[in-house]
C-alpha cells in the first residue's frame, strides 16, 4: 500500500492542504491576515526538503471566510505571500497557491473535494500527472479530492478517515518529510 512512496521523484507532484498540515488551523476561524497565520512545527524544513525530491508542489485550499465575507481575496493573497516568504526563506518552494472562495453550500462549487483546483494545477503546469501525485490533507475532503483526481492520498492529523481515500495516515508533515528522508518505509 505505501510501495508508490519510494517511487517519488522529479516527476512527482505534492499537493498540499493549507489550514492544520502547514499552518495552525483556527478552529471555527479563518487566517484573516498575514499576523494570524502561523507555520507549523518543522514545516518549513519539511518543504525545503520536498522542494529537493518533487518536481512541483502545489497548495490547494477552502476558503470560503471570503464567501462569507469575513475577508477578501486580497488579504487572502497577502497571507499566501507571508506563507511563501517563510518557506523560501527555509530554503523551500511552493510553485502555486489555487483556493476556492466558494461557500460550501452552493452547487457547482469549486471547493475540495470537487477535483476542480487539480484540474486548474494542470492547466498551469501540464506535466503534472495525477497519477505520480499525492494529496496530503487533514480531512476526508482533501482525501475525497485526491481520490476523484487519481492521486495518491496521505492523511495528517487526528481525523480518523477509513476506507479507500485514504491511502497512508502520518502524525504530520514534519513526520511525513522525515519517512520520505530516511525511507523507512
Amino acid at each position: 500500500m505505501t510501495a508508490f512512496l519510494k517511487n517519488i521523484d522529479k516527476n512527482w507532484t505534492l499537493f498540499l492542504d493549507r489550514d492544520g498540515v502547514i499552518n495552525q488551523r483556527i478552529v471555527g476561524g479563518y487566517v484573516q491576515h498575514p499576523d494570524a497565520f502561523e507555520l507549523l512545527p518543522g514545516v518549513p524544513e519539511s518543504l525545503a526538503f520536498f522542494s529537493s525530491v518533487f518536481g512541483r508542489i502545489i497548495v490547494v485550499t477552502n476558503q470560503q471566510g471570503i464567501g462569507k465575507g469575513f475577508m477578501t481575496e486580497k488579504q487572502l493573497e497577502a497571507v499566501h505571500r507571508k506563507m511563501l516568504t517563510k518557506v523560501a526563506q527555509a530554503g523551500g518552494r511552493i510553485d502555486a497557491v489555487f483556493y476556492c472562495p466558494d461557500l460550501a453550500p452552493e452547487p457547482a462549487n469549486c471547493r475540495k473535494p470537487s477535483p476542480f483546483l487539480a484540474l486548474e494545477a494542470r492547466k498551469r503546469f501540464p506535466e503534472i500527472d495525477f497519477q505520480k501525485s499525492i494529496m496530503v490533507g487533514d480531512a476526508k475532503s482533501d482525501m475525497d479530492f485526491g481520490k476523484q483526481a487519481g492521486m495518491f492520498t496521505v492523511l495528517v492529523g487526528k481525523e480518523n478517515v477509513s476506507g479507500d481515500p485514504v491511502d497512508f495516515k502520518i502524525a504530520d508533515l514534519a513526520s511525513f518529510a522525515i519517512l520520505l528522508k530516511n525511507n523507512t518505509l
